[in-house]
């Protein structure tokens, strides 16, 4: 009789046991992972299970951080790792969105780069009862390793995160002591296109302004914001030294182009055949990557520093930041 009750009393105990498990599983499920995104609001995530990546930067962090079997659809910035867009649903370029194409593939989370659109597409996300997380663009040190944090803990992986932005920080660190190295800054004008003879191009508060400081040269536009079209008095007058563009898939900038334009024709750059083109997520998506762009660049605005860069290998590209 007593070995009975004391069998009954060991079974109560673990009963006890598992219900409290479950119900403390229960409830730290229930109340998720909470974030706060670039539109300043609260978002909680209760299952990142299926993820839609939009913008090439978070697609890189994901996979950067071991997450790639949970994404579900990306968008065509996501060129990098190449199997993202291979293996991947595509739904289309991030500021041409269609909410159909996106809830479609029936996510448990959105991510989505601060300037995705048209509104009338992310009105629709962020009623849906999909949680859409808006991640901040800031193009600047601290706007990159936050950008990691986010995802990462959106992700529940904040240990990951936190081996990535250790790794990115050490890349950003080794860049800074290359960068002081630079003695005479050479004047950099970054030419997204030259349409009808005219040149849109990057001033202040872009990734392109940023990446050529990081890089260690002066941005030759400082006299206003964003992206805009200059004549060709603009041109004459900023004196580049270098013109910086990105690679597209058609109608890319090309060098010839640039040494032919009558104001361009009147500057350093056509004197010098100074004409720097790079990949356009690589230079500008302000992902892991970032710091080894900025070195790659830093190397062709000052070849003399090439024996200096060689010494730099950045850690995103080895550190093991998966599990």
């Amino acid at each position: 009789m007593t070995g009975a009750m004391t069998f009954c009393r060991s079974l109560a105990m673990r009963a006890f046991a598992v219900a409290t498990c479950l119900a403390i599983n229960g409830a730290a499920l229930a109340e998720g992972v909470v974030v706060r995104d670039a539109r300043g609001r609260e978002v909680a995530i209760e299952n990142p299970s299926r993820i839609v990546s939009i913008g090439g930067a978070v697609t890189e962090i994901l996979y950067a951080l071991g997450l790639e079997d949970r994404i579900v659809g990306v968008d065509t910035t996501s060129v990098y790792p190449t199997a993202a867009l291979r293996d991947k649903p595509n739904v289309g370029y991030m500021r041409q969105l269609s909410a159909e194409g996106v809830l479609g593939l029936n996510p448990s989370l959105v991510f989505a780069m601060q300037g995705s659109g048209p509104k009338e597409t992310m009105d629709v996300l962020e009623a849906a009862k999909v949680p859409l997380v808006l991640v901040p663009e800031i193009h600047s040190e601290d706007g990159l390793l936050e950008k990691v944090r986010l995802v990462g803990h959106a992700m529940g992986v904040d240990a990951r995160a936190g081996c990535l932005t250790t790794a990115v920080s050490n890349d950003l660190r080794q860049l800074r002591e290359l960068r002081a190295k630079v003695t005479k800054p050479v004047r950099v004008m970054f030419v997204m296109s030259l349409l009808g003879g005219r040149a849109m191009v990057a001033g202040q508060k872009t990734a392109a302004n940023e990446i050529i400081t990081l890089s260690g040269g002066i941005n030759a536009i400082d006299g206003y914001d964003g992206y805009k079209m200059i004549n060709d008095e603009a041109i004459v007058a900023a004196k580049p030294d270098v013109v910086l563009s990105i690679q597209r898939s058609r109608d890319s900038l090309d060098a010839q182009s640039v040494y032919a334009h009558p104001a361009f024709a009147m500057t350093p750059v056509a004197a010098n055949k100074t004409f720097i083109s790079m990949e356009g997520l690589y230079l500008l998506g302000f992902g892991p990557r970032t710091a080894a762009a900025a070195r790659d660049l830093s190397i062709q605005l000052y070849p003399s520093l090439a024996p200096q860069a060689e010494k730099f290998s950045p850690a995103a590209f080895t550190a093991n930041c998966r599990q």
